[in-house]
């Protein structure tokens, strides 16, 4: 691996990884590729890390997530949890407490302070992060990419095998790898301010919703509170201030609390747009680069570390000789559909924030009624909130009905702690011992053997389950039913396990 360049003459170093961009999503697949034995060099153009959170929540399933990798107590630690969260700013909230999870709720932590502790399990695990490093531009072949970047001391090139663009809405790294980013212009603004309020609202959370236009209040850690919104009379892009961001608390929710000593002030738009592959040969992108939309929810940050979660281990497969660059193709194939979800949800989010009509006025009541009194339909928009409800639906029609699904055992952490070390699991059901041969064949292929009672404690779906092979991002890979006391499970896990060793 090549130190940081010290002349501002050309100077050429070679890595496996690239990594454009060290915001949350860019840290974290760093770190899981250091959990395969990887050290991915990222390049990040700020010299420091940004004060500004623009993320307020961690979602149920990136807390699974991190717990995969045993790094969410420090977050956990941090952070406060909500047990209902909004869809579209509707009155009545989702409820999060009987989600399927051990974390049912919404985590409230700052993006700086999530971002902080990722580069701390990112460089504690060998990753170097260089700050104050632009790429400036990118050329591939059928072999590498070749990364040209201004750096403090100069210019110089990285030759790597893969580079993966996590480096926000503008990336350069999408933009030299020539992917489109189709999608819908910015047709509304809302705005943010971090502050201290002299007489904050006494409720958490605080929401006020009218004609005038949408105010939330949310606490932050240190006494200050941010205060964002829609107001219908302010759709500019220049500059927010602090006159404009009292105006529009006072006219929505008939006070400005006491605003003053702003650290933020800052528009956002619902300019919506989904790139048209997640990988151009040996580019990837991942996070913002991929995908941007309103910031409706609370999803994105989430969804972002999610790509991460599917790419590393499957990037780290590839890299180090294990599986077939074929393998990199199902990332495009099962995130792309969960980026394309993102968009329409939070434009249906942004349709509900911003619409002020009588009409939308009314479709705010009637799902409103619906959240509370309609469980099923309380649980969908739950599950879109959470990232729960992800699937990856397998390509063989021939294969299990589990296949693709998350894991999931609801006797604490269940299979959450069996995959710590970034490898695959292969679960065993019954009271009888895997076959020795099996269980050989496992270890060999760096596959750890457990003993499960998911059949007994997972519901219907696992019920008949005599065996699974559960991916290192804990979805379900591989699953069968065959009597585990005869000589047609062996057979079949076995084979399964020959076709599939090879990528893990």
């Amino acid at each position: 691996m090549s130190a940081t360049p010290q002349a501002p003459s050309q100077v050429s170093s070679d890595q496996q990884v690239v990594i454009v961009g060290a915001g949350p999503v860019g840290l974290w697949l760093a770190h899981e590729l250091a959990v395969a034995g990887m050290t991915p060099l990222v390049l990040e153009r700020a010299r420091q890390r940004s004060p500004h959170s623009k993320a307020l929540g961690i979602q149920p399933r990136t807390i699974e997530v991190l717990a995969l990798r045993n790094r969410h107590k420090d977050v956990l630690a941090g952070g406060r949890p909500l047990p209902n969260w909004h869809f579209g700013m509707l009155e009545s909230r989702v409820d999060f407490r009987d989600l399927p999870t051990p974390f049912p709720y919404l985590l409230a932590q700052p993006q700086s302070a999530t971002e902080r502790l990722l580069e701390g399990y990112a460089t504690d695990s060998g990753v170097e992060v260089r700050r104050g490093h632009e790429v400036a531009a990118l050329t591939q072949d059928g072999s590498s990419v070749t990364v040209r970047v201004h750096g403090p001391d100069g210019e110089y090139t990285v030759d790597a095998d893969y580079v993966v663009g996590t480096d926000g809405a503008r990336s350069v790294v999408r933009q030299e790898a020539g992917i489109d980013f189709p999608g819908s212009e910015t047709s509304a603004y809302g705005f943010l301010g971090e502050v201290v309020l002299d007489r904050p609202p006494l409720t958490p959370g605080f929401t006020a919703l009218n004609e005038a236009g949408r105010l939330v209040v949310v606490p932050l850690p240190g006494g200050r509170f941010r205060v964002t919104g829609y107001d219908p009379r302010n759709q500019t892009r220049e500059p927010m201030t602090l006159d404009e961001l009292r105006d529009a608390s006072v006219r929505i929710a008939g006070t400005d609390f006491g605003m003053r000593d702003p650290s933020w002030l800052s528009r956002f738009g619902n300019a919506t747009r989904l790139a048209a592959t997640y990988r151009a040969g040996r580019v990837l992108l991942a996070g913002d680069a991929a995908h941007i939309h309103w910031p409706a929810g609370g999803v994105g940050l989430n969804v972002g570390l999610q790509d991460a979660m599917n790419l590393g281990w499957k990037l780290a497969a590839v890299v180090q000789g294990r599986a077939d660059e074929k393998l990199l193709d199902t990332y495009h194939a099962e995130r792309h559909p969960v980026g394309r979800e993102l968009a329409e949800h939070t434009l249906a989010q942004t349709a509900l924030i911003v619409g002020l009509t009588p009409e939308t006025t009314a479709l705010r009541a009637l799902l409103s009624e619906a959240v509370v009194g309609t469980r099923a339909f309380s649980d969908f928009l739950a599950g879109k909130l959470s990232g729960l409800d992800i699937a990856y639906p397998p390509t063989d029609p021939g294969a299990h009905p589990l296949t693709g699904v998350r894991a999931y055992d609801p006797e604490g952490e269940g299979v959450l702690p069996l995959l710590h070390d970034g490898r695959a699991v292969l679960l065993t059901m019954g009271e009888e011992p895997v076959d020795a041969g099996v269980a050989e064949r496992a270890t060999k292929a760096g596959i750890a053997v457990h003993a499960s009672r998911l059949a007994e404690t997972g519901g219907p779906a696992w019920s008949h389950v005599t065996a699974a092979l559960v991916r290192p991002d804990g979805h379900v890979w591989w699953a069968t039913e065959a009597d585990s006391a005869g000589a047609e499970f062996t057979a079949e896990v076995s084979r399964a396990l020959e076709e599939l060793a090879v990528v893990f």
